[in-house]
């Protein structure tokens, strides 16, 4: 056979020293749980799904210091102290720094408060203990999957899902836009599947970087809930006997079509439509460390080109960088104007959004910017890079486009939360995001320069 040159093909992949471990942080039924301006209850009245916290650690070498990344089945954060408390306490506890840690929410919106000053409202003294066992149960984790760890290979892989829609719809008659499922404008579909093995082969560990909204689940339901989440982990866990990870990509546009209901068989079906498409970008995946290389041509009735398989070493690579993006922002009202706006307030749907708004201003202070930390891991040949805040799928698309050939996986309310970051085009229209997000227009761009910027210089 002739031997012409076909560079070959390979999954983006890292190998080196990978842990895997999870843990239950289910909290108690009655605690404080209204995440909705429309809900006319305070607290959970039980539990549809279970939620998990899951650990991966990523190691060069068995002496190196960790990459330490969590996902948890948790909402959001309304307050950087209480963020701070969560974190600094898992930092010391394994003497880490922060460039080492990303602790990923996945913004479901049937979960507890996280926030401590709802101490006061029923339920809510349940919030601060909780958060407690939550900085437990991860330093746990985190130091059971370290001493698991072992010699292993993450290779990952991109697939599709058309669970995601765009939640941009404009309503008939008015120059508003609603949250709700617009048919006529695309959404991005991609799904990064990540699959990590030991040395004889056996799976591990999965990870699911996916961006879509978990708001099925809206203010007619009372059970604490993962959402979509839950039944994806079950449906591939099932399948693989292993942990699964799930990571919100950027998902501030994106969410399932039929949402905000009441019925958690809606959430399982979602879960299972993604989970399936996962366990299909896991099995399009060959073995890993290993490539298809072009062996020539064979002469039969056709004239067929030969790929065959063969062994190769991935990258024990891994690196992480910090930095700080520091956003303009928009003409917002002080702590104590807004403070004194909520107390005179009698509406529970404004005094919901108002008490929000202030846990925003005091997460971004009372300056005319705000520096937003931004994290980005490279492992091998591909990027992890997360932020705090709801961008929109913009940041993703464009990541995946300048950092290719590399596996990029995007992940929103990374260590922290303040607002949406959508196109800086949007900011002339009357929709959601851009009234609550403090940022002023051209944040979202800022922030793909910088991640592009420091993700080239890793490389």
């Amino acid at each position: 056979m002739s031997q012409p040159f076909y560079p070959a093909i390979k999954n983006p992949s890292f190998s080196g020293i990978i842990g895997v471990s999870q843990t239950d942080i289910t909290p108690p039924s009655g605690i404080y749980a209204r995440n909705w301006g429309a809900a006319t209850h305070e607290v959970a009245a039980g539990v549809h799904r279970p939620l998990m916290l899951t650990c991966t650690t990523f190691q060069s070498s068995r002496d190196a210091k960790p990459l330490v990344l969590i996902g948890a089945d948790l909402g959001w954060w309304k307050s950087k102290e209480d963020e701070l408390f969560l974190r600094q306490g898992v930092l010391e506890a394994l003497e880490i720094e922060s460039p080492q840690l990303m602790l990923c929410l996945s913004h479901t919106h049937a979960g507890p408060s996280l926030f401590r000053e709802d101490e006061n409202k029923p339920g809510g003294q349940f919030i601060e203990p909780y958060l407690t066992e939550i900085q437990h149960k991860a330093i746990a984790a985190i130091k059971k999957a370290l001493s698991s760890a072992t010699s292993a290979t993450i290779t990952w892989n991109y697939g599709k899902c058309d669970l995601a829609t765009n939640r941009d719809l404009p309503e008939y008659g008015s120059e508003r836009l609603l949250v709700a499922y617009n048919p006529s404008a695309e959404a991005d579909d991609t799904l990064l599947v990540g699959r990590i093995s030991n040395s004889q082969d056996q799976l591990l560990g999965t990870i699911v970087n996916y961006a879509c909204h978990p708001t099925t689940l809206a203010w007619d339901n009372q059970l604490i809930s993962p959402d979509y989440i839950g039944a994806m982990r079950e449906t591939i866990e099932n399948q693989t006997h292993a942990p699964c990870l799930f990571l919100q990509g950027a998902s501030g546009e994106l969410a399932p079509r039929e949402q905000y209901v009441g019925d958690v068989a809606i959430a399982d079906t979602y879960g299972r439509q993604l989970g399936y498409a996962a366990l299909s970008a896991l099995e399009g995946m060959p073995p890993a460390k290993s490539q298809l290389i072009f062996k020539g041509a064979v002469e039969s009735g056709a004239p067929l080109g030969i790929w065959e398989t063969a062994d190769y070493e991935p990258s024990n690579h891994c690196s992480a960088e910090m930095t700080g993006v520091e956003f303009p922002l928009k003409q917002l009202p002080t702590l104590a104007e807004i403070e004194k706006e909520w107390a005179a307030c009698e509406d529970n749907v404004l005094k919901e959004r108002l008490w929000r708004k202030r846990g925003i201003r005091k997460t971004v202070g009372d300056g005319v910017t705000s520096v937003m930390p931004l994290w980005v891991w490279k492992l091998g040949d591909s990027f992890l890079i997360g932020q705090p805040n709801e961008t929109y799928s913009l940041f993703q698309k464009t990541l995946r486009d300048k950092l290719s050939p590399h596996a990029v996986g995007v992940i929103n309310i990374v260590n922290g939360y303040a607002g949406y970051l959508p196109p800086q085009d949007y900011y002339y229209k009357d929709m959601y995001a851009v009234w609550q997000t403090p940022f002023e227009h051209g944040s979202l761009e800022m922030l793909i320069a910088v991640s592009v910027e420091t993700a080239k210089k890793m490389i």
